[in-house]
């Protein structure tokens, strides 16, 4: 895939995606960020495209650039999976000063052939970098020529991190999966309640909580896009029926143009909270259309709820009435003050940042007409938020886990490096845990009370 001005005007400008809507022909000021090169101010292209592409388990992932790189998103979230580790290894051409003169063409060919001899995996994906996209490096060329060497799909993903957002990045990932994956394979076999799942990641695992739920009602994911893919899997994804979203526009290019491809329509649905559970799996059923599968939908709501409920009781009796800020983005901003709700909380301020207007709509009538909707945040803001609602929790990213203790308030991270899986009905009972754990810890009597050098003296 040639990244051209025009494919990228066309990513920024996805007609799919809600920023893009009545902005009277311009592009939402987010979409169209770039990163200085040289810095990773909250991610750039590289790192979104590669975010996208590496929980794909059983393929090698080789950046081609600067070992840096590398480095720069590698192992930053907590994808897991259930089989192939490959995705864990980190692959470089390490190119240094000769290289970067003479170009790096033939380096990383060898590095191809390289992985291939010494991990045979299902399909290499290689990653440009700004260093490579500047010197003009043929990404393309090169693996066209190592995969007719190989017999192994060789992916270029040209996402030199000066082009834009991390956003973006995610959107050229996508591009590279319709252009070169998905198709490519027929299915050994296909049912009436085939589904992809396109912008979940498996965090922690939570993807594992949720894929039982499907199993019990006879639908089957056909494809994982991307958390715990398989290769092959995703090559055939082009079969399915439906595909569902999971709090992400990041990938919302692939669910629109696999609509126009292959006639596949798709949804956005969350995993977060009982009722957002309970309505994605209703929402599937509806768009599948079978009337007995709707009934096997509604039966497992009725006995998961109930055991819910038996399960949360003591926790909600805990948390209830506990205020809390959240500083997340995306669809998390509207399903985690779902999911707290459901627990007795009072959600008093959220962010809407990456927010679309669908999004923000939400969060209004979550939030009710005394929640505050933070636009942006720093650390400044944060602790004013907090000190003006009395919150008794932040829950946020893990970079904004010093503000809450300096706010002297507990914390939880809800963001992609957390190690508990928060989603579906199991991933409730563990985020109230988590909830219960942080506000009940007897450290915050501690730090709270004056130190022993600053009472008076009587």
């Amino acid at each position: 895939m040639k990244l051209t001005q025009g494919k990228i005007n066309e990513l920024l400008s996805e007609s799919a995606c809600e920023h893009n809507h009545k902005k009277e022909g311009k592009k939402n000021k987010s979409c169209t960020q770039v990163a200085q090169p040289g810095a990773a101010q909250g991610g750039c292209a590289f790192d979104g495209a590669s975010i996208a592409l590496v929980p794909i388990t059983d393929a090698a992932h080789l950046v081609h650039g600067p070992i840096a790189c590398s480095g720069n998103s590698w192992n930053s979230r907590g994808s897991q999976s259930s089989g192939p580790m490959l995705y864990k290894m980190g692959f470089t051409t390490d190119l240094s000063e000769n290289d970067i003169i003479f170009g790096g063409e033939k380096k990383l060919y060898q590095a191809i052939l390289e992985v291939k001899e010494r991990y045979d995996p299902k399909a290499v994906f290689v990653y440009s970098t700004c260093v490579t996209a500047l010197i003009g490096d043929d990404l393309d060329a090169v693996c066209q020529k190592a995969a007719r060497e190989t017999g192994v799909p060789i992916v270029p993903v040209n996402s030199p991190g000066f082009i834009g957002s991390k956003n973006l990045g995610n959107r050229v990932g996508g591009e590279s999966l319709l252009e070169y994956v998905v198709g490519t394979r027929e299915p050994e076999y296909t049912t009436p309640y085939d589904i992809n799942l396109i912008g979940e990641y498996n965090i922690a695992g939570e993807l594992w909580a949720v894929l039982p739920l499907f199993e019990k009602v006879g639908i089957r994911v056909l494809a994982q896009i991307t958390g715990d893919g398989r290769y092959e899997d995703i090559a055939c994804s082009h079969r399915a029926k439906l595909n569902v979203m999971i709090c992400s526009k990041a990938l919302i290019n692939m669910a629109r143009k696999m609509e126009e491809r292959y006639g596949i329509p798709y949804i956005e649905e969350s995993f977060y909270g009982v009722a957002d559970m309970n309505r994605c799996l209703r929402n599937i059923a509806a768009k599948i259309g079978d009337d007995s599968l709707q009934q096997r939908v509604e039966a497992l709501i009725a006995e998961e709820t109930a055991k819910l409920d038996r399960d949360l009781a003591p926790y909600r009796a805990r948390l209830k009435g506990k205020r809390v800020v959240l500083y997340t983005g995306g669809v998390k901003s509207w399903s985690i003050v779902s999911a707290a709700k459901d627990l007795g909380m009072e959600v008093c301020a959220t962010s809407t940042k990456k927010s679309t207007e669908e999004d923000k709509a939400r969060i209004k009538e979550l939030l009710g007409k005394d929640g505050i909707m933070l636009e942006k945040g720093n650390a400044q803001e944060l602790l004013r938020v907090i000190a003006q609602t009395k919150a008794d929790m932040l829950i946020a990213g893990g970079r904004n886990q010093y503000t809450a203790l300096k706010a002297k308030i507990p914390f939880l991270d809800i963001n992609q490096e957390r190690h508990h899986p928060y989603a579906g009905y199991s991933g409730m009972v563990e985020m109230a845990k988590e909830l219960e754990e942080a506000l009940y810890s007897p450290v915050w009597a501690q730090v709270r009370k004056r130190a022993p050098w600053d009472a008076e003296v009587v």
